[in-house]
């Protein structure tokens, strides 16, 4: 089928030839013909990297009256990354349309610049729901002559708690309006969405439902935490190629990660929420251009991340959500490419293996760690190909020809080849010297055999990080097992009297009360002993703490902006 058979007009026909389509994927086939020819709402599950965006972004710029300045589309997604990527995916699409006007509506820029875009009539919108909450509370959007309305990474969207923005954005659009909900997974809120906001939808599934990519090999390496960030050097080092998103659970390992990375001469970059708008432009561009080669990103941060050539990614931590792994692993093998998706984990995490397991519908292979023995054949043979197939300008190199054989007189070819080899390759032969094993045999780990690995991984922790090392889990994470009936699995007391807080964000910003303890104690700068008894609701939540740290707790949490770009209010209870 070519996309000329799916019925779109001519110049939309002619947007997608200058882009170099070929072929509508297999999403585009089944939602393209439906969406132009019936007027019934429509479900689209697949996997990230399918062709989504075309899929329903074609049919609106297809049937949108762009000779009129009303708002008649409307799209919601999760992140102002995707805002930005599905913006410049529609301003491509309506190229030959006059007076095609497409605004991207979105946190962290200017919202009086996106109001001029509003007010010189833009047809068609692309929106966060924070933002656009916040434009139809200003009465600076009127979506009244909505007449197709998709959500974009649905489930996302609800991961990050947006579901009361979006039960409230949809009531401000006309009942007989077309709603596309388009998704990744199905879980029971999409359900939800789908049952309360549309009608008798048609339901196409590409794929298995809630499955991952065929594409995708997914592979799953044991370590002891201590060891987390020497495996990962290890799976980069033994790539040569790889160009991948490391992803972390926090802005704060994201940076130690990236940090450690960048000191360690490696190609990359930090992507979190705490970057502005320019710097996560900036990297975002260095990373498409290919001029770094490793993106260490939050869940969040990476949603808007469209590259085709993704070789790998790495989990540097299971997600808090274990849908998200879904996710993650999608931003690899986009558009028919493979790619690999990596797992660290610790043996204590080996029961939620299974959960991931269940969700991809595939099984995850455990693999070895390589040995440096490994390491440096692998990367030697990287360097003799590079060496091999290198082009020769023979014409700009034959002046320098004569000085250096006279620097080279005296050693025979054997020696030059040693030699040139050695100044490429000596610091792997280095590093990897007597290098341990660092595979989890399920036995605590062993310590023995304290090679250069090691000692270098001691001086990059340094001081205390030493003794206790900077990649283990937070306390809280660790007392999480031990368990408490009153409090949710914690095992927390506050002696004496105890201040209660209230905060502004329950169940829906957080996976669990360990997510919410954690942000707690990294933000609010305070130990975990003095948080007391945990009560989380949907949208809100009450904390007991000791008296002595509520108002260090309070200062340091107020106005702290958490995944999706809600920030966190907080005050003392009256309950």
């Amino acid at each position: 089928m070519t996309f000329k058979e799916l019925g779109l007009k001519q110049e939309v026909l002619d947007a997608v030839a200058s882009l170099g389509f070929v072929d509508p994927s297999p999403i585009q086939q089944e939602a393209i013909p439906q969406l132009l020819e019936t007027e019934r709402d429509l479900v689209g599950l697949a996997q990230t990297g399918t062709g989504k965006t075309a899929a329903f972004g074609l049919p609106m710029v297809n049937q949108v009256d762009f000779s009129s300045k009303t708002t008649q589309g409307l799209v919601i997604c999760p992140t102002r990354e995707l805002c930005i990527q599905i913006s410049k995916d529609f301003q491509q699409f309506s190229r030959n349309f006059r007076g095609a006007n497409i605004v991207p509506v979105y946190g962290g820029a200017s919202i009086d610049t996106q109001v001029r875009q509003l007010n010189r009539g833009a047809q068609i919108v692309v929106a966060t729901p924070g933002r656009l909450m916040d434009m139809i509370k200003r009465k600076r959007v009127d979506l009244s002559q909505v007449s197709y309305v998709a959500l974009d990474e649905a489930d996302e969207m609800l991961n990050m708690g947006f579901k009361e923005d979006i039960d409230a954005i949809l009531e401000n659009t006309p009942n007989d309006k077309q709603t596309w909900l388009f998704s990744a997974t199905m879980p029971k809120e999409v359900v939800r969405i789908a049952k309360n906001y549309m009608d008798n939808p048609i339901e196409i599934t590409v794929g298995t439902k809630n499955a991952a990519s065929k594409n995708i090999e997914h592979h799953f390496y044991k370590v002891n935490d201590r060891d987390r960030f020497h495996g990962l050097k290890r799976i980069i080092d033994f790539e040569p190629n790889i160009y991948g998103v490391i992803f972390c659970r926090t802005r704060r390992e994201t940076s130690e990660v990236a940090d450690k990375l960048i000191k360690s001469n490696y190609s990359a970059e930090p992507l979190h929420g705490d970057l502005s708008q320019a710097q996560r432009d900036r990297v975002m561009k260095a990373f498409r251009n290919k001029d770094i080669q490793l993106l260490v990103a939050t869940d969040v941060a990476a949603r808007g991340i469209d590259v085709d050539d993704i070789t790998h990614v790495i989990n540097y931590n299971l997600p808090d959500e274990i849908e998200s792994y879904t996710h993650r692993s999608g931003r690899t093998a986009r558009a028919g490419k493979k790619g690999t998706s990596i797992l660290l984990l610790n043996t204590r995490e080996s029961n939620k293996l299974r959960f991931v397991e269940k969700i991809i519908n595939s099984k995850i292979d455990q693999k070895k760690f390589p040995t440096g023995k490994d390491i440096c054949e692998k990367q030697l043979m990287q360097l003799i190909d590079k060496v091999v197939e290198v082009e020769v300008k023979e014409e700009q190199i034959a002046p320098y020809l004569s000085a250096v054989d006279e620097k080279l007189k005296e050693f025979s070819k054997e020696e030059i080849i040693t030699k040139f080899v050695s100044a490429e390759f000596n610091r792997f032969l280095s590093y990897y010297e007597n290098a341990r094993d660092i595979n989890d045999d399920s036995r605590g780990g062993s310590d023995r055999g304290r090679g250069n690995e090691r000692r270098r991984g001691d001086r990059e922790r340094g001081g205390r990080d030493r003794d206790r090392g900077r990649d283990r889990k937070p306390r809280s994470d660790r007392r999480e097992r031990r368990g408490d009936k009153d409090n949710g699995g914690f095992n927390r007391n506050v002696e004496g009297e105890s201040t209660t807080l209230f905060l502004n964000v329950g169940e829906k910003d957080f996976s669990d009360k360990g997510h919410l303890i954690r942000v707690l104690c990294q933000e609010g700068g305070v130990a975990g002993k003095n948080l007391g008894k945990i009560r989380m609701m949907d949208n809100f939540s009450f904390v007991d703490v000791a008296p002595k740290i509520a108002g260090k707790l309070l200062k340091g949490i107020n106005g702290v902006e958490i995944e999706g770009g809600r920030k966190m209010r907080a005050e003392v209870s009256n309950q």
